[in-house]
């Protein structure tokens, strides 16, 4: 499996898939902001020449693969999935956003969506009164996720309290921060982020080839 911060490093842009150290001096990113391998630095100071359509497809494509950690066929399925009535690319991003690993990192139960992939594989998380490992589970609203009360002592959730008194989750997650919970109030919406908006439209061209 290709070592996270080379993933950062082939997106050119940082994913933040190693949490906390993302912000710090020791970030790959920081000390190499080229992709990985002989000729990266070298494509590297070449990068403002710009690329092909195709080149700039593929990376947006990895790039949120990646953020994701996702498989390229879980990701292309997805894609297929949201290809039918309606819009696409608010039902790809509707079903990356609504997946149970992401929706812990994003109740701040886990720093990195890696993270909360362990978490919930290994049986740490409770939706709707029930045990859950299964990461890629579409909550919706309604959904009430919490940590299982056997697991909370568990140094993986060390110093939480602390974290999620000054986090704030997306509108779409109503966050009980006393009781390291949360519950799904809306559909996540891609309006809030833009910028991903853009990237999943040129996925979609990419898959359309």
């Amino acid at each position: 499996m290709e070592d996270k911060c080379k993933k950062c490093r082939r997106a050119s842009q940082k994913l933040f898939l190693k949490g906390d150290k993302c912000f710090t001096p020791k970030c790959a990113m920081t000390k190499k902001p080229y992709v990985p391998g002989i000729f990266g630095k070298m494509r590297g100071k070449h990068s403002k020449r710009g690329g092909s359509e195709y080149g700039t497809q593929l990376r947006e494509k990895q790039k949120v693969k990646f953020n994701y950690g996702l498989r390229e066929r879980q990701f292309a399925n997805y894609v297929k999935e949201a290809s039918g009535a309606g819009d696409t690319t608010v039902k790809i991003f509707s079903f990356l956003e609504s997946r149970l690993d992401n929706v812990v990192f994003r109740l701040g139960l886990a720093e990195s969506r890696s993270k909360a992939r362990q978490v919930v594989s290994h049986g740490h998380i409770m939706v709707n009164g029930g045990k859950l490992n299964i990461a890629s589970y579409r909550v919706k609203p309604g959904d009430k996720i919490s940590i299982r009360k056997q697991s909370e002592p568990k140094g993986i959730f060390k110093d939480l309290d602390i974290k999620l008194k000054k986090y704030n989750p997306p509108a779409w997650i109503k966050l009980d921060r006393e009781g390291k919970a949360g519950e799904i109030i809306a559909t996540p919406s891609i309006a809030d982020e833009p910028e991903m908006e853009g990237s999943l439209n040129t996925i979609i061209e990419f898959y359309s080839r």
